[in-house]
């Protein structure tokens, strides 16, 4: 069933792992929403500045797919936790335990995988 996803820590640059998760992501058929601070577009879709942006925007957003590291999604706790997502998930890279532990604690799921995996899996 299609998801409306957003994307943290999207990218512009083709070869990153958060491009091609916007990529794949749009290709599987779900609404893709990249955030990222200092882009307008990402694969032609608008980019949110941030996850208030899209609270702002009347957004719902079923899944989190994090692609930063944890010293900047440190940051993003408060919002994460206002938009009460289904679910996140952090890439390899991104792990944040206190963070998962927190989203956890909140009643969102947490999950560390890879979205490109689990998206060519069926896993998704």
């Amino acid at each position: 069933m299609p998801e409306s996803v957003a994307v943290l820590g999207a990218s512009d640059k083709p070869e990153r792992y958060s491009n091609k998760a916007v990529r794949l992501l749009g290709e599987h058929g779900h609404t893709v929403l990249p955030v990222h601070p200092k882009l307008e577009q990402v694969e032609g879709l608008t980019v949110y500045a941030d996850l208030d942006a899209l609270m702002q925007d009347d957004k719902t957003v079923d899944t989190v797919s994090v692609y930063l590291r944890a010293a900047i999604s440190d940051g993003v706790e408060g919002p994460l936790k206002r938009l009460a997502p289904r679910r996140v998930i952090f890439n390899p890279g991104s792990e944040n335990p206190r963070l998962a532990k927190v989203l956890s604690d909140a009643g969102i799921e947490v999950v560390e995988n890879c979205t490109l995996v689990m998206l060519n899996l069926g896993q998704f």
